[in-house]
């Protein structure tokens, strides 16, 4: 297969700037920036801290790492890590007694106590509009109780509660009442049996947010209504680390607090390329990246700067399409829609001549359009809309290729395949 002209596989940057792998001359580099600190996870497993404009290669739950691209989001729980500061329901907090996803010695310890009742600790009130849609999380080990559960409560009254097994690893219930409503329950591996729950909520304002445990015999009441009103055992509970409440439809990266909210800005790379790189008139315009399921279109694109010139991934805010689009002069050449599957990894190609394009998406040749005119004068890659401004690329960054000729079908069919 031919040597691309542009070719981004994560893996070598410094401060502002994420080098491709070709051009070796730095013709291909990326502007990046990232005007705060953000976190990333490391080869080793561990969560670590990045500073302002330095790019993060992010190996979680992979043998190699991507480059991952964040919207801005702001942790509004105050104590992300001292859960001493939480107000406690029959519960005990101890702190620094085990390693915690970052490494050190700050997670802490929640241990039942021998009353029968309810068993939570909740932090600051949250306070926000009607039906605005917030994502909870927090990594949580276990510590002799199977099930944990994260809740909204509302004047101290549980509105919305998704609940997770410590021993398979798996969602084990979600349950809503009072207009609250739970989705998109989640649980991720971080090793050494740390898991991160997840889930996105919606409700009244003025919320809490909760971590509770429940016993097995405890998760249904009647069949149908949360219950966790039990016995407590003082050798039983969980380790905690990391709590975050974010406005949003998905967890990002871990954005610690201590005392006050924290906001992590977005992620910007974009500019790679020249005008003299990208003089063809004919090519493939490749991308291996994992979408972030999120409220707003993300883009991809190839542009001379402006929407008269352009190559497009658009990737739809339904979560579940992606529309390939190409503009010469102003015009629409190409508009095509895919399905694909959103927080997982795609592989996408299209191939460009006069009067020749072809879509590619998963090993599968999805598209064919027999009449056009290619896009001219590109001279840069962005990583969000047509002049890197605007629909930033929220994901993972994989693989990013531009090939100054058109890949043969098994060529392009061998390159998407998962």
């Amino acid at each position: 297969m031919k040597i691309p002209i542009l070719s981004l596989i994560p893996s070598a940057y410094k401060t502002s700037k994420v080098y491709s792998v070709l051009p070796v001359n730095g013709d291909g580099d990326f502007t990046f920036s990232r005007n705060s600190n953000g976190t990333r996870v490391q080869e080793n497993g561990l969560i670590e801290n990045k500073n302002n404009n330095v790019p993060r290669l992010d190996w979680l739950n992979s043998n190699c790492p991507s480059l991952l691209l964040e919207p801005q989001r702001t942790n509004e729980i105050i104590w992300s890590e001292n859960f001493t500061q939480w107000v406690k329901s029959n519960l005990t907090v101890i702190s620094g007694q085990i390693t915690s996803p970052d490494g050190g010695l700050n997670s802490y310890k929640i241990l039942e106590t021998a009353v029968n009742n309810f068993h939570y600790a909740y932090s600051n009130v949250i306070t926000y509009p009607n039906a605005v849609t917030y994502n909870y999380s927090v990594f949580v080990k276990k510590l002799g109780r199977q099930y944990v559960g994260i809740q909204t409560l509302f004047n101290t009254v549980t509105g919305a509660v998704a609940l997770f097994d410590l021993d398979t690893g798996s969602v084990a219930y979600t349950f809503q009442q009072g207009g609250h409503t739970v989705s998109n329950a989640k649980i991720e591996n971080f090793g050494n049996d740390w898991y991160r729950i997840s889930a996105v909520f919606t409700g009244n304002a003025g919320q809490f947010f909760a971590l509770g445990l429940v016993t097995a015999d405890s998760l249904w009441s009647s069949g149908t209504a949360f219950n966790n009103l039990y016995l407590g055992d003082v050798t039983k509970g969980v380790y905690a680390f990391g709590a975050q409440v974010e406005q949003g439809s998905y967890p990002t990266s871990y954005i610690k607090t201590e005392g006050y909210i924290e906001t992590r800005l977005k992620d910007e790379c974009i500019n790679g390329g020249s005008s003299s790189l990208f003089d063809i008139i004919e090519g493939t315009f490749f991308v291996d990246v994992t979408p972030f399921k999120a409220s707003t279109f993300s883009r991809i694109s190839l542009s001379n700067g402006t929407s008269d010139e352009e190559i497009i991934y658009l990737f739809r805010n339904n979560n579940s399409q992606v529309t390939i689009i190409s503009e010469n002069s102003g015009v629409s050449q190409v508009s095509y829609t895919a399905n694909i599957t959103f927080d997982t990894r795609n592989k996408l190609a299209f191939t460009f001549k006069n009067n020749e394009f072809k879509f590619y998406v998963n090993g599968s040749l999805e598209h064919t359009d027999t009449s056009g005119t290619i896009t001219e004068d590109l001279n840069a890659l962005y990583f969000a809309g047509n002049n890197g401004t605007f629909n930033f690329f929220q994901g993972k960054v994989h693989d990013t290729r531009v090939y100054d000729r058109v890949l043969t079908e098994a060529e392009a069919i061998e390159l998407t395949t998962l």
